[in-house]
């Protein structure tokens, strides 16, 4: 990195930006805030700033705003795209420090959204500050988009990108999500793909009677926990990167009438998938498992309703570790922090799941370590944000020059 870029990307600058944006409350559904900040610290810099606007009706009702924009080189060539999320998910009860006050602790930045993943927005923020400022001449073009409800149910924000053509004729994205903090592997950390995921609710017709006769009824809540168990015994594949799937039952619930068989029960599963299981998949396991709990009400699956059908779950993705760009980023974490980036695999979803599936880029997460995402004490290493930064300035030199 040059002595120049230093002025723009050290720990100063980092604990400066990030403080700004810990302190800003923005919960997924209420950034209109942090966007705005984001938006003028853009154009107070003379760095292309837009707001892209999108409007979710069919479930969420939801005016979204993301903040992008296009830097553009002076000849054609590569296209890169810098994706991160600037909302958080909501304050939960086991903070012992204020979530909403940045708080330094030696190499530890605390607050909400520190980790997950403001750290990795202002990572974004301050390799362009810094390419914009000492990069005149390149070739190609950097798209970055700061979006909204990453955290929500549906990651509307690059949903929105997506769905309105800007990831169009990219040709690599790099997500500084906290792949080391993810993982739990040291940093600097690669990760080159990830799970993706389905929410389904499975629903149960028995037949009620008086419990005094219980013989007399069909009991769904005891014929939806006789799924669950066969359920959980389903056998799954597994992916030599991706690892196996998962089936969570995050939701159970039926009955309530007074001293009467209960007649209707659900569950809902959040089922984590690899690459080779598809929703068809995932019919025929829920199906076999009926047909072994030998039920004798009826079962109907249910897939979580979505705004439209490409964004109703998250499709499994990799890259290659022997493409290109796999290796032009490394050679930029190479030479920041002194070793290549440790290759892992994300377990569970994220916005870097619509664009490495859907928009079909090859996708990197790669950005800070830390602990405690999405509960109380969230921390992260504030030398990884630096070295974040730092690595995305690199690998823009590289690829554009």
């Amino acid at each position: 990195m040059t002595v120049r870029a230093d002025r723009y990307i050290n720990r100063d600058r980092v604990i400066e930006l990030l403080t700004q944006l810990v302190e800003i409350y923005s919960p997924y559904f209420r950034e209109k805030e942090i966007m705005e900040f984001a938006y003028n610290w853009f154009r107070e810099r003379d760095i292309p700033a837009e707001y892209h606007r999108y409007y979710e009706k069919r479930i969420t009702n939801f005016n979204g705003i993301n903040v992008v924009g296009r830097i553009k080189g002076n000849e054609k060539g590569p296209r890169i795209l810098l994706n991160g999320h600037m909302d958080t998910v909501e304050i939960c009860e086991s903070w012992t420090k204020n979530p909403l006050k940045a708080t330094i602790e030696g190499d530890r930045l605390y607050g909400l959204g520190s980790l997950d993943m403001k750290s990795g927005s202002a990572a974004i923020m301050l390799a362009l500050e810094a390419f914009i400022n000492t990069v005149k001449d390149f070739n190609g073009e950097i798209l970055y988009t700061l979006v909204s409800d990453e955290e929500g149910p549906y990651g509307l924000g690059t949903d929105a990108i997506i769905m309105d053509g800007m990831a169009d004729g990219v040709d690599v994205a790099i997500v500084p999500e906290p792949s080391s903090g993810f993982t739990g592997v040291s940093f600097p950390c690669l990760c080159l793909g990830a799970r993706g995921g389905w929410n389904y609710t499975v629903e149960f017709t028995g037949k009620s009677a008086h419990a005094a006769n219980p013989e007399q009824g069909i009991n769904a809540v005891v014929e939806a926990a006789r799924v669950m168990m066969e359920l959980k015994n389903s056998k799954l594949i597994t992916d030599e990167k991706l690892g196996t799937g998962s089936i969570c039952i995050i939701k159970a619930e039926g009955g309530g009438a007074v001293c009467s068989v209960a007649d209707k029960a659900s569950f809902t599963v959040f089922r984590h998938v690899v690459r080779g299981e598809s929703r068809e998949c995932l019919e025929e396991e829920l199906q076999e498992a009926i047909r072994r709990a030998n039920i004798k009400g009826t079962a109907v699956m249910k897939f979580r309703d979505a705004p439209h059908p490409q964004n109703g779950g998250f499709e499994p993705y990799i890259v290659e570790e022997s493409h290109p760009y796999t290796q032009k980023l490394q050679e930029s974490i190479t030479a920041v922090t002194g070793k290549p980036g440790e290759i892992a695999y994300f377990s569970s979803i994220g916005d870097f799941n619509h664009l490495g599936a859907r928009a079909k880029l090859p996708t990197f997460v790669f950005g800070p370590w830390g602990e405690n995402y999405h509960t109380g004490d969230e921390y992260v290493s504030l030398y990884s944000v630096v070295k974040t930064a730092e690595v995305i300035y690199d690998f823009l030199c590289r690829t554009l020059s």
